[in-house]
């Protein structure tokens, strides 16, 4: 689980771009430089490395830069704990659909 919900509120800020998204698809593919990355996108690309800059600093990237170029990775272990939070929070659901419907059926009439 991520260290604390500020950690875990960051992963979902990251998420709920999907220029973002896009770019951890693409990610998902192997490491890419900045330009890779950017050439799908109809923006500046100053404004694209912002977006790079939110990913890196919720952890779902890291990069690494050889002379001029930056290359980016992604990171899967926050991308983990969100889905654990996620998963955690459709079991409680589940659970507590099931005790409604529990609870329900003791108001249903029995057949004739």
């Amino acid at each position: 689980m991520p260290n604390n919900n500020s950690d875990l509120s960051a992963v979902f800020h990251a998420l709920a771009d999907p220029t973002r998204r896009a770019i951890l698809a693409k990610l998902a593919l192997g490491p890419m430089t900045v330009s890779d990355l950017a050439q799908e996108h109809d923006m500046a690309l100053p404004s694209f490395t912002q977006h790079l800059k939110v990913l890196e600093k919720c952890g779902a990237v890291h990069s690494q830069k050889s002379g001029r170029v930056r290359t980016y990775e992604l990171t899967p272990e926050p991308l983990a704990d969100a889905q654990s939070w996620i998963d955690q929070q459709r079991h409680l659901w589940t659970q507590r659909f099931d005790q409604l419907e529990t609870y329900l059926e003791t108001f249903t009439e029995p057949k004739k």
